[in-house]
């Protein structure tokens, strides 16, 4: 008998919140008075929701959209200390961020989290020369007390031999650091579910429409579920607005003459083929402030990002022609024109930076984390990066211990007693689970190495659950798509236990088939059909 076959029934390792119907899901949110309601399932309201459901609070969290359906899954999927921090000055940020990295690498999530070289191009006539780049990573690397290797100084000849796509005309030299990289969305959702088993009632596609006030205080907010129509309503305590690009829209239900707290910066990125094997990411200075990237990233190259001031309808940002050329011409001063050929493209996508009001370029703009009360007593959080999404997690929750008059503290655990590194389900040594996945099968029945892999870096131990699917109804162990790694078991347990609703829940989110342009009409189709069916 397979190994597999001897695990936990399927499901044993989800709390029952998450196999709720939505039907369900709305009774109970309608029904209890909850001490906290999070609005906005991106990364500073899920974090909220797990650190505060781990202290005992009873907790809520809605979104309008997907959980990370906006910005939180249009990053450039870096967990990293923030080299360009130091020519700032911000040493302390630059090694607070190396420690969320590494503990994100070596203990949170392990199976989601991979080390990244980082190679940096130093070109003649750049605006950055080789010794002062050279400083810089060995500083950098000594930030993180060395804990992924030396920054160092490398030749262009040994650098073009790591990286044969990049361009060698009038190269000095190249720097070496080191960081680390994730799929944002699959980290979302790992952390919703984390939430949900720490106690948390989460429902995505579900609009706040209005806040509850009692006695000029926000006790609550109504709702619409975006999928059927159907109206509801959540009592809470405490409300946090956590809605990224959306917080002044929100501020404003609570107070219509509420002045606008943050400004927007649009980053657009574009996914392609690659041509060539890279062993190392770029990172290429553009100007004094700015740094483009090509990343190798879920098989393909991530190329960008922008940086511009947005002022449109959040809901519309998208890459234009516009960011996709600027993209490839700043890609262009360290990547060959072979390997930026527009026909690579497979995808785009944009996402809004959400950065404190106030003069000056958004380039040049603090990346800092602002909460603030309203006139009504909501919350409202604002900023950050993924890197320390877990650190602004706590640093909400200090906030809600101390709000007047203790609303929440007597019934929490205090936030400096909380185990400061709960991994997140299915955490596990993804080279272990994707050789068990391999050896652990019935004849006739092995799994293909690509599936396995990226079965074991996207779920860890969680992969076996899907494998066990695979066992049951083997017709779901065949690819979505040709082209791809992924199989039809993925969108079924995505359906079932990770809260995809609709096909972009399912092929942008769960799991990596829009990002490689496979999401075609045949594969759209067949989706929709699971979703609503079951088949």
């Amino acid at each position: 008998m397979s190994s597999l076959q001897t695990l936990p029934a399927l499901g044993t390792h989800q709390s029952a919140g998450a196999n709720a119907s939505r039907a369900e899901t709305r009774e109970q949110l309608a029904k209890a008075t909850y001490d906290l309601l999070v609005i906005g399932g991106g990364i500073l309201g899920t974090s909220v929701a797990w650190h505060a459901a781990q202290t005992g609070l009873r907790v809520a969290m809605v979104d309008a959209g997907d959980f990370a359906g906006a910005t939180s899954s249009a990053s450039s999927k870096l967990v990293h200390g923030g080299l360009r921090y130091l020519q700032t000055g911000a040493v302390k940020l630059v090694a607070e961020n190396h420690h969320e990295r590494r503990v994100l690498a070596k203990d949170v999530a392990p199976h989601l989290v991979n080390p990244l070289t980082f190679h940096l191009p130093v070109y003649k006539g750049g605006p950055v020369g080789a010794a002062k780049l050279g400083a810089g990573v060995f500083a950098y690397s000594a930030l993180s007390a060395f804990g992924d290797g030396m920054g160092k100084v490398i030749s262009p000849a040994r650098a073009a031999a790591e990286n044969p796509a990049l361009r060698t005309d009038d190269l000095k030299a190249v720097a070496v650091y080191y960081d680390h990289q994730m799929n944002d969305s699959r980290v979302a959702v790992m952390t919703v579910r984390a939430a949900v088993e720490s106690g948390a009632v989460v429902l995505n596609h579900a609009e706040v429409t209005g806040l509850r006030m009692t006695q000029g205080r926000v006790s609550g907010a109504e709702l619409k579920d975006r999928l059927d129509g159907t109206e509801f309503g959540v009592d809470a305590r405490v409300v946090l607005n956590a809605t990224g690009p959306w917080v002044d829209h929100l501020r404003r239900m609570e107070d219509k003459h509420s002045m606008p707290s943050i400004r927007l910066s649009k980053g657009a990125h574009i996914v392609m083929k690659r041509k060539s094997p890279w062993k190392a990411a770029m990172a290429t200075p553009i100007d004094k402030y700015r740094i483009t990237f090509a990343l190798p990233w879920e098989d393909q190259l991530l190329l960008g990002t922008t940086d511009e001031v947005y002022e449109g309808d959040p809901a519309d940002v998208r890459a234009t022609e516009k960011d996709i050329q600027q993209i490839l011409d700043e890609a262009a001063f360290s990547v060959k024109d072979a390997d930026l050929d527009r026909s690579l493209m497979t995808y785009a996508f944009a996402g809004l930076r959400v950065l404190p009001g106030g003069p000056g370029g958004v380039e040049k703009a603090k990346r800092e984390t602002v909460v603030s009360e309203g006139k009504g007593g909501m919350l409202s959080v604002a900023g950050g990066k993924w890197t320390t999404y877990r650190h602004i997690g706590r640093v909400v929750m200090d906030k809600l211990a101390k709000l007047p008059g203790g609303a929440l503290a007597e019934d929490m655990e205090p936030v400096k007693s909380l185990v400061r590194r709960v991994p997140l389900p299915g955490v596990a040594n993804p080279n272990a689970v994707a050789h068990r996945l391999l050896v652990d099968r019935e004849p006739g029945m092995r799994m293909d190495p690509l599936t396995a892999r990226h079965l074991a870096t996207h779920y860890g131990s969680l992969a076996f659950d899907i494998a066990r699917m695979v066992n049951e109804s083997p017709e779901l162990g065949e690819r979505i798509h040709e082209d791809g790694p992924e199989i039809w078991a993925q969108v079924a347990y995505a359906r079932d236990f990770e809260w995809a609703q609709t096909v972009d829940d399912v092929l942008r989110r769960r799991t990596t088939v829009t990002i490689r342009g496979l999401d075609d009409e045949a594969v759209r189709g067949r989706v929709e059909e699971m979703l609503r069916h079951g088949v």
